[in-house]
């Protein structure tokens, strides 16, 4: 263990040995230094100064056993990174609801809560709508700092809060909340409510007929039977409902009188609604 004699300052607590990073001291080492500084944590106030640098000491000093519980998931193929800092939100949830009293050693009661989160990160990290890499690291930073707040302040933290901790804007907060929510997806056939005519689907809440699908099945149906026509019927069909022209017009064009044309044209409908109806 590489220990030093820091300057004495706000930070340093004369009934502890001074070490010159936590991080580097060995798994052996912590677990006798770790009983040293939660007897001193216990002594001291939340939420102030020494109450801190004491804590961020137990947490520095035990980063090995996320290391370690990090490992058993290697091959899962995700960023080892982001598992050891999930792995660090469990160490710190471990380091926060310890005590003494137990009588048991803080590694075995810390390494469930490590491994308990990882586990939770595999559970709801399959994005069910993919978002941009900065967000996805967001969202893990906000887990944390909400976390970290919400254990100093005693209830959930406000979005204010938040940002000031995270070095974020409140809108940048807000996005990575948004974000969070495209780990999850439920099926529109899942049931969210019921009752005694049965159960209630997502599905039945959104969306609604389109009309203009009949549209579409209608003129599928509609276009062998025109093609069936003879060249003047089909030719009378365009003028009238593509162009739009009268009847009058019609007869203009083709020579014939507004009656022929209106003969023609109520021929021509009855046969397409004869097959209209035969198809359907």
């Amino acid at each position: 263990m590489t220990t030093s004699v820091r300057p004495a300052g706000p930070s340093t607590d004369a009934r502890l040995p001074e070490i010159a990073d936590p991080r580097k001291v060995t798994p052996r080492d912590a677990r006798g230094l770790s009983k040293l500084y939660f007897d001193r944590l216990a002594e001291l106030e939340e939420g102030t100064q020494e109450y801190q640098d004491v804590r961020n000491t137990l947490i520095e000093m035990n980063m090995s056993l996320v290391r370690y519980a990090a490992g058993r998931f290697r091959s899962r193929g995700d960023d080892m990174e982001d598992i050891v800092q999930v792995g660090m939100i469990g160490l710190i949830k471990a380091i926060d609801r310890f005590e003494l009293t137990r009588e048991v050693e803080f590694t075995t009661f810390a390494v469930p809560y490590i491994v308990g989160e990882i586990k939770r990160f595999f559970r709801d990290t399959t994005w069910a709508v993919r978002v941009p890499r900065r967000l996805q690291e967001a969202r893990l930073e906000l887990a944390r700092a909400t976390e970290e707040l919400s254990t100093r302040l005693g209830r959930a933290p406000k979005v204010a809060e938040l940002a000031a901790l995270m070095n974020l804007t409140e809108d940048e907060v807000i996005e990575a909340r948004v974000a969070s929510n495209g780990y999850h997806s439920s099926s529109l056939d899942a049931a969210i409510s019921s009752d005694e005519e049965g159960e209630t689907a997502l599905a039945d809440f959104i969306g609604k007929d389109d009309p203009a699908m009949e549209l579409v099945e209608d003129f599928h149906a509609l276009a062998p039977l025109i093609a069936g026509l003879d060249e003047r019927d089909r030719r009378i069909i365009h003028m009238r409902f593509v162009e739009e022209l009268t009847q009058t017009q019609i007869g203009e064009r083709l020579g014939v009188s507004q009656m022929h044309v209106s003969r023609l044209l109520a021929r021509t409908l009855a046969r397409l609604r004869k097959g209209m109806l035969a198809t359907g």
